[in-house]
């Protein structure tokens, strides 16, 4: 049965969807792009809950344990804002709200996506300075983040708003 005109006037595309359309259309959207982000969080995260059980870890400095803690923990945030809007979707599943848990569920995976830039920025950290104990780590890490914030915000930014307008 067509939804009432109000319904579809109140889309906001010109796709002539009605909201609730436009609500599913952009759940799955949401999805997919969490599926992508959960894989490298859950990867990370694996591989850094490891590291407190191999033999060097107990010879790292204080400050390298440092990092390493705050990079655990932060990889375990990125992983529970990324998982977060299944759960999210599911505890509210049927109840008639779905534009609603899509934009929570939109700002758990952005909250995610930050969490995860943190994580990645500081495991590298850790990683270069284990490994090279080179002065020059700071900078690359700096580089990289850059590199990051690029790719992640700036470029998605700029295209936003060099090709849409408003209305």
């Amino acid at each position: 049965m067509p939804e009432p005109a109000e319904e579809r006037a109140g889309a906001g595309e010109s796709r002539g969807e009605t909201r609730n359309e436009r609500a599913d259309r952009q759940w799955q959207e949401l999805i997919q792009e969490i599926r992508v982000a959960q894989t490298g969080v859950q990867i990370l995260f694996g591989f850094l809950l490891t590291v407190v059980f191999t033999p060097l870890f107990h010879d790292l400095p204080q400050a390298d344990e440092t990092i390493y803690v705050i990079t655990v923990v932060l990889g375990s945030l990125a992983t529970g804002a990324l998982i977060g809007p299944v759960a999210f979707h599911r505890v509210v599943s049927g109840r008639k709200i779905k534009q609603e848990a899509v934009a929570w569920a939109s700002r758990l995976t952005f909250a995610g996506l930050i969490l995860l830039l943190a994580t990645c920025t500081t495991a590298l950290l850790l990683v270069l300075r284990v490994a090279t104990h080179d002065a020059a780590v700071p900078w690359i890490v700096a580089g990289v983040l850059a590199w990051y914030l690029l790719c992640w915000f700036v470029l998605p930014l700029w295209a936003r708003i060099r090709y849409t307008t408003e209305g």
